[in-house]
């Protein structure tokens, strides 16, 4: 099968969506959008990727924001198989990629359990196409040659996090939906070890048109003097000072 081969009627297509610029995605992706009876979308899929839908598509909003109120998992699951068994052609757009904190694992596994036949686009994810397009090398040969990706929702009370392990063994952190918690974070990671001079890069909505980059360290972060958007991709280490500016941003 090729990935980008039209939908069978009652197949589901999970497809990363990207960090946001429709150029960035896929040709898989961009060939499903445009051609699908129904897209079951999240909120961060930008307006220009939503624009290529086919007109004809059902658009089936399924946002999840972190603090603000958010489509159940099971309820969106639910929808999915239901949309399948009515012989729809049914693409789930993601934001990113649909398996990098986009719980895609768990969409696949109740299409799976309910025998409904299922494809994965993968997306561009946004821990690495934030960075990139900042000119943050998220590894350098100068800096670092282990790099974790972590949520910043493992800053809440009942983390699994060893921040001490964390800190010992990656120069570099990318943290998705860093922003409510980064003072907790910063926190927990200079508690840790970590230098409070480590630089930080704060990236909201990086390849859009209200994109913005917010640059600082540790010891700023805890003192107020550094917050940024949210949601927003957060850098972590020195890499950050590496960076090397390639477009101009509003």
């Amino acid at each position: 099968m090729k990935l980008d081969s039209p939908l069978q009627e009652g197949e589901v297509a999970l497809v990363g969506a990207g960090p946001g610029d429709a150029s960035l995605l896929t040709l898989a992706a961009a060939t499903l959008i445009s051609n699908c009876d129904v897209i079951v979308h999240d909120a961060l899929v930008s307006e220009a990727i939503m624009a290529m839908a086919n007109p004809d598509a059902e658009l089936v909003f399924a946002g999840k924001r972190g603090g603000k109120p958010s489509a159940n998992q099971q309820d969106i699951c639910d929808t999915l198989i239901t949309l399948a068994k009515e012989k729809k052609r049914v693409v789930r757009l993601k934001g990113g990629d649909p398996f990098v904190f986009g719980r895609g694992g768990e969409e696949i596994r109740a299409l799976a359990a309910a025998d409904i036949p299922f494809r994965v686009i993968p997306g561009i994810t946004s821990g690495i196409a934030a960075p990139a397009m900042a000119g943050i090398p998220v590894t350098d040969r100068k800096v670092n040659a282990s790099l974790a990706f972590l949520t910043g929702h493992e800053a809440e009370d009942k983390s699994r996090m060893d921040w001490q392990a964390l800190v010992a063994a990656f120069p570099v952190l990318v943290i998705y939906m860093g922003t409510r918690n980064l003072l907790k974070i910063a926190q927990n990671l200079v508690d840790a070890g970590m230098k409070e001079a480590t630089a930080v890069a704060i990236l909201h909505a990086v390849s859009l048109p209200h994109e913005k980059h917010d640059y600082g360290t540790l010891k700023d972060v805890i003192s107020g003097d550094l917050q940024g958007v949210s949601p927003a991709i957060v850098v972590i280490g020195d890499v950050v000072n590496e960076r090397r500016e390639w477009r101009s941003i509003a």
